[in-house]
C-alpha cells in the first residue's frame, strides 16, 4: 500500500458489510464510531474535472463550497459509474488512495477536530484509521470547508 512506502502509520478495521446503500453510516455502526470521524469518498466534477470530497458521513457535501475551494463555478456529483471508472473501486468501496486516475482530493477541514479518523480503504467492510494530518499528506489534499450538517 502507497502508505506503507510513505511510512505513513495507518490500522485497517474490517467489518461485515451490509451491502445496503448508506455504506458509510453502515461502517461508523459497525466499528461503534462516531460518524463525525468516519469519512465518505465522494467523486464530484468541478466545471467539468472530476475531484474526490471527503466529507464526514454525519454531513452532506456542499457543492457549491467544493466549487469554491478548487476555484470553481459549478460542481456536480459524478455519476457511479463514473466514479467506479474514474477510481477502479465500486461505490461504497471507494478510496482517495490508490485510484486508477490521480484526482485531485478536498477534505472536510472537520477532520482536524479528530486525532485520528477513518476513511474506505478501498472496499466495502474494510476502513483505514489514521491522522487527518497524514491523511492529507498521503493524499495531496486540501482542507477547505466542505461538509453541511
Amino acid at each position: 500500500m502507497a502508505l506503507d512506502d510513505a511510512g505513513i502509520p495507518y490500522t485497517t478495521h474490517p467489518y461485515t458489510a451490509p451491502g445496503k446503500t448508506a455504506y458509510g453510516t453502515e461502517a461508523a455502526e459497525a466499528l461503534g464510531l462516531d460518524p463525525a470521524r468516519v469519512l465518505k469518498t465522494l467523486v464530484a466534477e468541478v466545471d467539468g474535472a472530476p475531484v474526490l470530497a471527503m466529507v464526514p458521513v454525519s454531513g452532506t457535501l456542499d457543492l457549491k463550497a467544493l466549487a469554491a475551494a478548487r476555484g470553481g463555478k459549478r460542481a456536480v456529483m459524478a455519476e457511479a459509474t463514473a466514479a467506479q471508472r474514474l477510481t477502479g473501486y465500486v461505490v461504497g468501496g471507494i478510496s482517495a488512495l490508490g485510484t486508477r486516475q490521480a484526482l485531485d482530493v478536498v477534505i472536510d477541514l472537520s477532520v482536524a477536530e479528530h486525532e485520528t479518523v477513518y476513511c474506505s480503504a478501498g472496499r466495502r467492510g474494510l476502513q483505514m484509521e489514521l491522522a487527518p494530518d497524514d491523511l492529507v499528506a498521503a493524499t495531496n489534499g486540501a482542507l477547505a470547508e466542505i461538509s453541511s450538517s
